[in-house]
């Protein structure tokens, strides 16, 4: 059994509908490409706070596509931590004075990205929609519409991350005797 099934498995009644949903997930058909969707589960679920979660992601696309994504993903992840609460901040406030003031924030890896740059677009459309950064959702989802992929990708990859998100919370909300005896 996989890192995700048994942890799937662990996930309490009251999350039986991430359950499913999770293992379709991991068993269904889908658009995205294997690099996209696990470079979208890794980015999710890194993005999620759950190191129980991130870990059996990244143990099971271990075995499934090539370092340079899961490199991406934890990238992605990274990158959108910073830029979703600054971008946020900014949107959110409305004021033309902060947006004309430069960020000054280092964010290389958005242009240098070490395996596809649409792809990697896609895991920070992925994180940006768990950290509901709407400037950072609409200009990932434009670049990778406009690099080629459609918004079925776009759509696959934001239910992934939402059915992530979720199992992240359902497993912080286990039973204290379930998590200690799963570790």
């Amino acid at each position: 059994m996989s890192a995700l099934e048994t942890l799937r498995a662990s996930l309490p009644e009251e999350a039986k509908d991430i359950k499913l949903n999770l293992g379709a997930l991991l068993t269904g058909a889908s658009v995205l490409t294997p690099a996209q969707r696990w470079g979208v589960l890794v980015a999710s679920a890194a993005a999620s706070r759950n190191p129980e979660l991130r870990d059996a992601a990244l143990a099971d696309a271990t075995a499934h596509v090539d370092p340079s994504v899961l490199a991406d993903a934890k990238a992605a992840a990274i990158v959108m931590a910073m830029n979703n609460v600054f971008y946020r901040f900014r949107h959110m406030v409305g004021k033309d004075s902060y947006t004309s003031k430069p960020a000054r924030l280092r964010m290389n890896r958005l242009a240098q990205p070490t395996s596809n740059k649409i792809d990697f677009e896609l895991f920070c459309l992925a994180v940006s929609a768990i950290n509901a950064c709407e400037l950072c959702i609409g200009a990932h989802e434009r670049v990778v519409v406009e690099g080629g992929l459609s918004e079925d990708h776009v759509h696959e990859a934001v239910r992934i991350a939402a059915t992530v998100h979720a199992a992240a919370l359902a497993l912080e909300l286990r039973a204290p005797s379930v998590a200690v005896a799963a570790a």
